[in-house]
């Protein structure tokens, strides 16, 4: 719960600018969440830099914490801090990042893995994904890219043989005010590597690969799927570079057929079929999935599995009925492709979409199609994602098993 201030200004105690927050808003923040966003202030001074350190108080005087201020994004303030006491500088970043390579390790992630996870390690706007001795960075806000410095010196510090590479080429810190860029924040190295996964060996392009390069958050899901792929004809679309795909020739299914409509992920789909010794078992092309699943489904053709592993179709509120109309048409055309007893392996990691609201989408598909569905499974990201409650962006991925019966 936040402190309250007596006899003291807020300036001398915290020794930094105050921000104070309306008297009617909800208790939002107060009850833990970090972001402060503009209509929720009340008053704060004009001095204030962009990515400066202030000090967050309720109307009534008490200390809410300390994050860093940026007045031209639609989050004003990200905090980093309950505790008055606790300085942000270069150790709280040393001491924040080791926390959270501490967490892993408790929880068996040592080789590859996301280290920082935003909000839900206390470094709001910073993803750290963790290959090996290999890390790649994003600062996501203006105040969190101004203390990258601070950041790479704790990572080289941890981790002495590390190789940092940044992927600051997402839109999103257009909305900050920050330039998109990548490069190296070590010395230079070779971006293109292989890391090993459930005993599987994958090459990851650090430079050109989507996100950081490799999608970490299925880890276990990929996983799951291996009894219900033994024996069975299995088709994937959006595949990526054939990560769920290889896992299903790996276990044992009969054959394996992985869609994407990118060239350069289908070439290293097979690329990474032919590093485990799988080519022959599984087949990847090049392929509108939106409309390699509607000509099929008309065609009657039919599958025991089918994986649906499509990227956000939206980053805004504003066009969550498109996306859950995307959803819709891409698990409706799944379901169809189904043998009677077939199971659909179906994911979203549109944050904005709600795990309910998954589900309400698959149960109007299985209705519109004529299916009777069994849940096998609902599950999320990988544990070195954690889920925050009450951090609505740290719950992000759906992932859901079920049988499908049904002509």
């Amino acid at each position: 719960m936040p402190e309250p201030v007596s006899g003291q200004s807020f300036s001398y105690i915290c020794g930094m600018i105050p921000v104070i927050l309306n008297r009617k808003i909800s208790r939002r923040i107060e009850n833990g969440h970090p972001w402060v966003f503009a209509n929720e202030i009340a008053e704060t001074e004009e001095t204030l830099k962009p990515g400066e350190i202030v000090a967050v108080f309720t109307a009534d005087k008490k200390f809410v914490g300390k994050g860093y201020f940026n007045p031209g994004s639609q989050i004003t303030v990200r905090l980093l801090t309950r505790d008055r006491n606790e300085e942000i500088n270069d150790q709280f970043f040393l001491n924040r990042i080791s926390s959270a390579w501490a967490y892993r390790q408790k929880i068996g992630y040592t080789e590859n893995c996301r280290l920082v996870f935003g909000e839900a390690d206390g470094l709001p706007a910073l993803v750290i994904d963790k290959f090996n001795r290999h890390f790649v960075l994003q600062t996501l806000s203006l105040g969190m890219d101004l203390w990258k410095p601070a950041i790479v010196n704790a990572l080289s510090e941890i981790f002495p043989s590390g190789r940092i590479y940044e992927r600051n080429d997402v839109p999103v810190r257009t909305l900050e005010g920050l330039e998109m860029k990548k490069g190296f924040l070590t010395s230079p190295f070779d971006t293109r590597i292989l890391i090993e996964e459930n005993g599987l060996k994958f090459e990851v392009d650090l430079d050109q690969g989507q996100k950081t390069g490799y999608f970490l958050d299925q880890h276990e899901n990929r996983l799951i799927i291996q009894h219900i792929v033994k024996d069975a004809e299995v088709l994937g679309a959006f595949c990526y570079t054939g990560s769920f795909e290889i896992h299903a020739a790996s276990f044992g299914a009969k054959s394996v057929l992985g869609l994407d409509i990118s060239e350069q992920a289908i070439d290293q789909a097979r690329a990474n079929a032919v590093l485990n010794g799988l080519a022959d078992k599984v087949e990847f092309r090049v392929e509108n999935a939106f409309d390699a699943l509607k000509k099929w489904s008309g065609e009657n053709k039919k599958y025991d599995v089918v994986m649906l592993d499509p990227p956000a179709f939206t980053k805004t509120r504003e066009n969550i009925k498109k996306a859950i109309s995307g959803y819709k048409e891409i698990n409706l055309r799944a379901m169809k492709l189904l043998r009677s007893g077939g199971f659909l392996v179906t994911s979203s990691c549109t944050n904005l979409i709600s795990p309910q609201d998954f589900l309400d989408v698959i149960r109007s598909s299985a209705h519109d199609a004529g299916k009777e569905l069994k849940q096998v499974l609902f599950n999320t990201q990988s544990p070195d994602h954690p889920v925050v409650w009450g951090l609505e962006n740290t719950h992000y991925l759906k992932f859901l098993i079920v049988e499908v019966r049904g002509k």
